[in-house]
């Protein structure tokens, strides 16, 4: 969620003399494994939400305009593999849609896959957003291949190997749109709070936030085992008729995912 977004809601809701939290969006593609080994089973299960992840709360997916995995070199379209489901957060009392797809490692490599949403329109940003959303999966052994730009309009490549990350470890990337950095970008970062066990004591520590160096590049040490998510977010050069008939300007997020384990 932009600055600006945040800026006005915060308006909108001292005028009316009531408060409101405001929560972060983010394109998730969480795999049942992030590594996979000669010993483990081959074919993998990859949930595809639209989601504020620390608080557990999801929105309606649509079909993805987009859905495929980098692999020695080229993309390849998994679109038709992605089955509709539904389900809730924690603390939701309606069920979501969202999309779940299984894919079966053939060879030794990294894994990237990707995904496109459809515009979603949110109407308290008065925008539309759209997170082009990646995670990498390492199998049998050969790292190769995880720092491949998949080639979506924006992304985050990441100058960290993706996996293999210990808990304080840290996650180093660069945001790019176009194919090009982005000088001081801002990237929000949340914890996938699946079981909603986390409690966290004020907004501010739902959603970190930092900012990039003129060459586009962040870092960030991730204080707890999980998935965390990066969003990297910019206003994209075209628009879309809202609801009202009116241009609109459209968010683009570049999210990448990545896992952490404890030491032990």
């Amino acid at each position: 969620m932009k600055k600006i977004g945040i800026t006005a809601i915060a308006i909108t809701c001292l005028i009316g003399g009531w408060g409101a939290q405001v929560s972060a969006h983010f394109g998730m593609i969480i795999p049942s494994d992030d590594i996979i080994t000669q010993k483990d089973r081959k074919t993998i299960t990859l949930e595809v939400k639209f989601s504020h992840p620390m608080e557990g709360h999801y929105m309606e997916m649509e079909k993805p305009k987009r859905f495929g995995v980098r692999i020695g070199g080229r993309n390849v379209d998994l679109r038709g593999t992605l089955k509709v489901k539904k389900g809730r957060g924690p603390g939701q009392t309606k069920d979501f849609t969202y999309w779940q797809a299984t894919y079966k490692i053939k060879r030794p490599g990294d894994y990237i896959f990707y995904v496109e949403p459809e515009p979603y329109w949110e109407p308290a940003e008065d925008c539309y957003i759209i997170h082009y959303t990646k995670v990498c999966v390492n199998a049998l052994g050969l790292e190769q291949g995880w720092d491949d730009e998949v080639g979506l309009e924006t992304e985050i490549v990441p100058l960290t190997r993706p996996y293999g990350l210990w808990t304080g470890n840290v996650f180093t990337g660069i945001v790019k749109v176009k194919g090009e950095p982005v000088p001081y970008a801002e990237i929000e970062v949340e914890y996938y709070n699946e079981d909603g066990k986390i409690k966290p004591p004020a907004d501010p520590y739902i959603t970190q936030v930092i900012k990039a160096d003129k060459n586009g590049v962040f870092s960030y040490a991730m204080p707890k085992a999980g998935w965390w998510g990066f969003a990297a977010l910019n206003e994209g050069s075209w628009t879309m008729k809202g609801p009202d008939g009116k241009d609109k300007s459209i968010e683009i997020g570049a999210v990448f995912w990545v896992r952490t384990r404890d030491m032990e």
